[in-house]
């Protein structure tokens, strides 16, 4: 693994986890559906789905390296410019007045926590989301050293990538009233927005400069 890069990479990796999507609208659904515990444990399922996505990135990684150094190259700019049109689309959604998160209008009344299905819809929410898969083939060739094993190296970052996602998912089940009014304002979806996109931005120029 790329030493040097931990950095860039635990900063878009963060931007990225607390970026409102689909995994914050099912911890959002959950916790109100069940309390804290429900967004815990979904959040637990999302985070377990990463090493999937990793291991499935790694093979694809591993076969790669295994033609053409060129071929590397190419993936690793490929995912550059995936990071540098990240930005570009949170800047498009702010410019067309969209905002980042949706309101949950789902009914929680009568709903309590079962572990089993949290676990459950937060494992095959993340499982069955292709661009959780594209964004792993295309983001962690960026951080890979090609002398190492790509498979040890991608279940590493996918473990920071648990750790990052499950404190911040965690926080949100916890203060979930407060953050999804928060959340929902427009303005801040702007700001929110703006910083994330401009990041993105700069850090895909970045790599694709190395």
């Amino acid at each position: 693994m790329e030493i040097q890069l931990l950095p860039s990479y635990l900063i878009a990796i963060t931007l990225l986890t607390i970026t409102p999507g689909v995994d914050t609208m099912l911890i959002i659904r959950n916790s109100a559906r069940g309390g804290w515990k429900d967004g815990v444990v979904s959040s637990f399922g999302i985070c377990s789905g990463l090493f999937i996505h990793a291991g499935i990135s790694a093979l694809g990684i591993s076969i790669i390296l295994m033609q053409t150094a060129w071929a590397f190259s190419g993936l690793k700019l490929m995912g550059a410019c995936y990071l540098i049109w990240l930005g570009i689309s949170n800047w498009k959604s702010i410019l067309q007045k969209k905002q980042l998160i949706v309101k949950d209008n789902l009914s929680t009344e009568g709903s309590s926590f079962k572990c089993m299905r949290s676990l459950r819809e937060g494992f095959l929410s993340n499982v069955l989301n292709p661009k959780a898969a594209i964004f792993y083939m295309a983001f962690f060739p960026q951080f890979i050293n090609p002398s190492q094993s790509a498979v040890v190296q991608s279940l590493i970052l996918a473990g920071f990538h648990f750790i990052i996602a499950m404190i911040w998912q965690s926080f949100l089940a916890l203060s979930i009233n407060k953050a999804k009014n928060w959340l929902q304002q427009p303005r801040v979806n702007q700001i929110f927005g703006g910083l994330t996109g401009s990041v993105m931005i700069f850090l895909g120029f970045k790599l694709a400069a190395r």
